[in-house]
């Protein structure tokens, strides 16, 4: 019997032992009801922890691109986080060390303690890939900027939160402390995607830091990156976003 399913070999073969597991499942059923639930609740949760282990992340050490600024390296934390795919090394990521208090009066953000334009993080692109809209993205060092998208006809639907982060080139951006208006700092963004609209990861509503920084794959298949950052306090506030996926079309 050939398989029919579709999708990548990894998947292909999740896939087929799902079916099959499922199968097996069917014909214990049937001499067996009672131990329906049981069956089927040992043969999906396989299939899920399979699907979130495709992504693995790893502590890095510190920011070290020779193109960035000191005081922009000096701003981020001391050890960053490195995805890696099956297919090999995706991106690093550094996150700031302690956010500068801040807040945002737009109407339905979620990350409303982060000010307009407030430098996040780092992300360090190992190979070409897109961002949330799609636009392609070279292999690079790239500074993340908090921003809130404007509330008309042209972002309705982007994303569930209007809250995203912009992304600027490294030399663009040498003081993490520096302000921008947001027509400013899209424009500067358009350097990263090569076209009109800035280059953005979207935010995701988190409701707690988590513990460790984690990898999950949301319901349209986007990879999420998790972690806990410190704002001025020193508390740690949660932090989402999307790092491979673009939105639904």
């Amino acid at each position: 019997m050939f398989c029919t399913c579709k999708g990548t070999k990894t998947t292909k073969w999740l896939l087929c032992l799902c079916d099959y597991r499922m199968a097996k499942i069917a014909a214990t059923m049937s001499r067996k009801p009672q131990m329906t639930v049981l069956a089927i609740a040992f043969a999906v949760i396989p299939f899920a922890t399979a699907l979130a282990a495709e992504g693995r992340i790893e502590a890095v050490g510190a920011y070290a691109d020779p193109g960035a600024s000191d005081a922009l390296k000096k701003a981020l934390e001391a050890k960053g986080w490195r995805i890696t795919l099956s297919d090999g090394a995706y991106c690093d990521i550094w996150l700031r060390a302690a956010v500068p208090g801040g807040k945002t009066d737009a109407a339905g953000a979620v990350y409303t303690w982060i000010g307009d334009s407030t430098l996040i993080g780092v992300i360090t692109l190992a190979r070409a890939t897109t961002d949330f809209r799609g636009q392609s993205l070279k292999p690079g060092s790239y500074t993340l900027r908090y921003a809130v998208h404007p509330a008309d006809g042209n972002h309705m639907g982007i994303s569930p939160i209007r809250d995203f982060l912009v992304m600027l080139p490294l030399a663009t951006d040498p003081s993490p402390d520096a302000q921008f208006k947001f027509e400013e700092l899209t424009k500067m963004s358009t350097k990263v995607s090569g076209t009109s609209h800035p280059g953005i990861l979207s935010l995701i509503q988190l409701a707690s830091a988590p513990a460790a920084p984690k990898l999950e794959t949301d319901e349209h298949n986007n990879l999420v990156f998790s972690a806990a950052i410190k704002n001025q306090s020193g508390a740690a506030m949660p932090i989402s976003f999307v790092v491979k996926g673009h939105a639904e079309q």
